[in-house]
């Protein structure tokens, strides 16, 4: 893995992702979004993650045009949000997105949630997105085995990503090995726990590379080849965030990390949800 914020996996078709993003989830659109993607931009960040259930995709389009890097050069992925599922709901809940981030092609399209009766719906759409060229890449986002077997059966195309809740907590091993097998990319959102980063194991492996529990986590992401998308508005914390290619954790450590799984959710079940 190059040490930079510029090393990509490469997602099935061959489109090039940054292994590490900037997650927006909760930023406000009130200057906040823009400021903190111009931030992430400046600190090297070349990856942005947002949705339109984010309500803040004006702000992350803004920020993105005013960092001076050429817009092919970011890559952006947004989502479809529950209640715009459907096959033509979708097709208009992405217009709206493409307006609103003011980019005429989004590098990744994301179902957020495998809404009942609807996913493969909105999958179809997102499979005539990708054939006419409006999205470089599609996928789906808190989908079991289950779901994605799914979409395997109905659809054209093998979702390219599939972002669920991942972290030493939640390590996701059977969702992991399978999507590996189907060459679907995982990618990791809450990866920081939302901030319940405090067990020992980290603290200490931590200290031994004169890191931030933060960064442990982060970089144990990479090394099993997790995208990862920290969401920081602190352009300090952004920094540090990506400071994680200079160092690689044994893999004794990567085991103690995982160790620390406890099949634990911060967010709702994607079997069990009602929004």
């Amino acid at each position: 893995m190059t040490h930079a914020l510029t090393a990509h996996t490469t997602l099935s078709n061959g489109v090039k992702m940054p292994w590490l993003g900037l997650g927006v989830w909760k930023v406000k659109d009130d200057g906040e979004a823009e400021r903190t993607v111009a931030s992430a931009i400046e600190a090297g960040y070349r990856s942005i993650d947002t949705a339109a259930a984010y309500n803040n995709e004006e702000g992350v389009g803004a920020g993105i045009r005013n960092s001076g890097i050429a817009r092919d050069e970011i890559f952006v992925t947004t989502k479809i949000w529950n209640a715009h599922q459907g096959y033509d709901s979708t097709l208009t809940a992405f217009e709206d997105s493409r307006r609103k981030l003011g980019i005429e092609v989004v590098d990744l399209l994301l179902i957020h949630w495998p809404v009942k009766d609807k996913y493969l719906e909105t999958w179809r759409a997102l499979e005539k997105l990708y054939r006419d060229g409006y999205v470089r890449a599609i996928g789906v986002s808190n989908f079991q085995i289950h779901h994605l077997q799914d979409v395997i059966t109905a659809g054209e195309f093998v979702p390219m990503v599939n972002q669920v809740e991942y972290h030493p907590l939640l390590t996701q091993t059977e969702l992991h090995a399978f999507a590996k097998s189907r060459s679907i990319q995982l990618m990791a959102w809450s990866p920081l726990m939302q901030g319940n980063l405090d067990q020992s194991v980290l603290a200490d492996i931590a200290a031994k590379y004169s890191k931030s529990p933060a960064q442990v986590v982060l970089r144990w992401d990479l090394q099993n080849e997790v995208v990862t998308i920290p969401k920081s508005i602190t352009p300090a914390r952004i920094k540090e965030n990506g400071d994680i290619f200079d160092f690689t954790l044994t893999s004794e450590e990567m085991a103690q990390i995982s160790a620390l799984n406890q099949d634990h959710r911060f967010g709702p079940d994607p079997d069990n949800f009602n929004f």
